[in-house]
């Protein structure tokens, strides 16, 4: 690959400054822009191999910057970065012919990888002349974690796109709001979208909800009814915890995947549809396989996109953020104030096991709505249970709930990483959990919380002020 020409602009100096100096190093020519108008005037004359452009700029944005490059020079590669991370953004760069999709902050060494990578693209589908111009998030996910960038930029690239993708993750990560998103940012958008929980339904009604029935196919069938697959005709049709369905109806759907067609239960008459199924589930589907729970067969036809749900304790930088989403909305639900998160408050929920994943945040958000006493919510507000489930480990599985053991745990890992000077770093962490704990306990009465720690009010105002809790 020869070495390419790029272009960087963003009205952030600084960040044309660390992108220039690294692209120099790794051996490319750059240019920096710090507007969309400055680079429309220097495409008039020539073209780079590939574009950098932040999305939020004054003037001219990113995205009407790369529509009007895209209709001038439709094959160079344009990168959109943003430091917005949310999925409306990355979508609207794929649906516009962006490359990729760029969330800041980002590590050098994969913004440097990504360019290398459009470079090859574009010297290898087209190269215009060089110096003439050719012709020509709503409700939606929150993160920015890097998980769920990955997540992101799977929707936008399926945008244009009916085919099946598989959903996996443990309950309560949004599966069900990726399925809707996969729907909305699709070419199917405009159609129905149904949904339907294999495990919420009695066995032997799934036949009949799914491919619906024929008058008296069944006591109680009084009358013809469309099934799932009829109501979704033409758009989406999302089959939840698809682990759970039984094999023999598995045997029907992967019939409806492969014909287009299917019969009402009780019916004769083949009744085509149009569909496209997103599928999810928490359960290991290749190990249900192995155990003869699951056609392999199906598997492989649902398994062509995989999208992961990461845990939330696998995304705790986006917690404050859903957080303070989830308290608008129940604020607006319940029409009063929204609520606002104490610092403390915000670190001690980064911290907090989260099993139930985001729901539990989002149900924790509408409690605290209601019962936080004040405006401002504080440690001692949060629900005692929060505090007294056990703790996962990297693999998922539940800890004891044994303080010592999780803190040989975490010293074990702080030594392997290099850690040093142990009991400085640990002590304060232990002293403010216990002040906070024995706070919540008494309703922030700080001399009841003084004799349960075992100290005097004078020693509980000292710790208070030096760590920063006063």
């Amino acid at each position: 690959m020869q070495r390419g020409i790029v272009w960087i602009v963003d009205d952030d100096s600084s960040i044309r400054w660390v992108l220039e100096r690294a692209l120099t190093g790794a051996g490319l020519n750059c240019a920096t822009f710090d507007s969309g108008n400055q680079v429309l005037d220097a495409l008039a004359t020539q073209t780079p191999d590939v574009l950098l452009s932040d999305i939020r700029m004054p003037g001219m944005d990113g995205l009407a910057l790369l529509k009007q490059i895209k209709q001038r020079h439709p094959m160079l590669p344009v990168i959109i970065m943003t430091a917005h991370s949310d999925l409306d953004a990355a979508v609207s760069a794929y649906q516009q012919g962006a490359f990729d999709y760029l969330p800041k902050p980002f590590d050098i060494d994969e913004a440097v990888a990504l360019v290398e990578r459009a470079i090859s693209h574009y010297q290898e589908q087209q190269q215009p002349a060089r110096t003439q111009p050719a012709s020509g998030p709503t409700a939606d996910i929150i993160g920015e974690a890097p998980a769920m960038q990955d997540v992101f930029r799977i929707i936008g690239r399926l945008s244009r796109s009916s085919i099946s993708v598989l959903i996996n993750g443990e309950s309560g990560t949004g599966k069900e709001l990726v399925a809707h998103a996969l729907h909305r940012h699709s070419p199917r958008a405009k159609a129905p979208f149904i949904a339907l929980n294999m495990a919420a339904i009695p066995k032997d009604l799934i036949e009949s909800e799914l491919f619906g029935h024929e008058k008296g196919a069944f006591t109680g069938a009084n009358q013809v009814r469309q099934g799932r697959f009829e109501q979704a005709d033409g758009g989406t049709l999302f089959l939840d915890e698809i682990g759970d369905m039984p094999l023999d109806v598995q045997t029907r759907l992967l019939r409806v995947l492969a014909d287009g067609q299917f019969y009402r239960v009780g019916g004769y008459a083949p009744v085509k549809v149009d569909v496209r199924i997103i599928a999810a589930t928490h359960q290991n589907l290749e190990l249900r396989v192995q155990e003869g729970k699951f056609r392999e067969d199906l598997f492989h036809r649902l398994n062509v996109i995989r999208v992961h749900l990461p845990p939330l304790r696998e995304r705790r930088e986006d917690i404050p953020r859903l957080a303070r989403y989830f308290l608008q909305v129940a604020a607006k639900e319940l029409g009063v104030e929204a609520k606002n998160l104490h610092p403390e408050t915000e670190v001690a929920l980064t911290r907090l096991p989260w099993q139930g994943n985001v729901r539990q945040l989002e149900n924790t958000c509408r409690w605290l709505t209601v019962m936080a006493a004040g405006q401002e919510v504080l440690i001692q507000d949060l629900p005692s249970e929060l505090f007294e489930t056990s703790t996962p480990d990297a693999s998922g599985q539940r800890m004891p709930d044994n303080w010592s053991t999780l803190l040989a745990q975490w010293a074990d890992r702080a030594l392997r990483s290099g850690h040093q000077d142990l009991l400085s770093e640990a002590q304060p962490e232990m002293e403010r959990t216990l002040l906070t704990t024995a706070l919540r306990h008494t309703q922030g009465h700080k001399q009841e919380a003084a004799r349960l720690l075992g100290w005097g009010r004078n020693t509980l105002t000292r710790k208070l002020k030096e760590l920063g809790m006063e």
